[in-house]
């Protein structure tokens, strides 16, 4: 178990204490009343039911135990405080690739909060990584797979 803080948004934060919230309150109850009523029905060796609640148990228990590592060595950083005009963590930023002229726009938040398909990118992402401390109008060169991108910075919102 590492002591090193966790970053995270406001919204990131409430998010996961409402997921451990609904794990103890409303899963682990439930699971709970699965397994009795498994071992209701007899044998345990082949009673598929008993394992599969069983299971569930077990990765309910250890995601529990690792929300509640990860909220305890949360740091939670309110993006208000400094400078407007510049990337940081928590900023929206629309970018325009200067290829295809395509606009995209990302937040960028903590590690566990980060999911591409609602455009969160990771703090510690070679993209993010890019763009922290850029300003509207700065060039970014984002090195991906497919080779070098560059993106303008449009806008930065927080």
């Amino acid at each position: 178990m590492s002591l090193q803080t966790v970053p995270f948004t406001p919204e990131g934060f409430h998010t996961l204490t409402a997921e451990l919230e609904r794990l103890k309150s409303t899963e682990r109850p439930h699971v709970i009343q699965a397994i009795a009523e498994a071992r209701a029905h007899g044998d345990l060796k082949e009673n598929a039911e008993y394992h599969a609640a069983r299971e569930k148990q077990g990765l309910i228990e250890a995601r529990i135990s690792d929300l509640e590592d990860k909220l305890a060595r949360a740091q939670v950083i309110e993006p208000t405080s400094g400078s407007m005009d510049t990337i940081r963590f928590g900023a929206w930023v629309v970018l325009v690739d200067e290829e295809t002229g395509e606009k995209k726009k990302y937040r960028i938040v903590g590690d566990l909060e980060a999911d591409i398909k609602r455009n969160l990118l990771s703090v510690s992402s070679p993209m993010a990584r890019a763009l922290l401390g850029k300003a509207v109008d700065d060039l970014v060169e984002i090195q991906a797979p497919k080779g070098v991108h560059e993106y303008s910075v449009l806008s930065v919102e927080y």
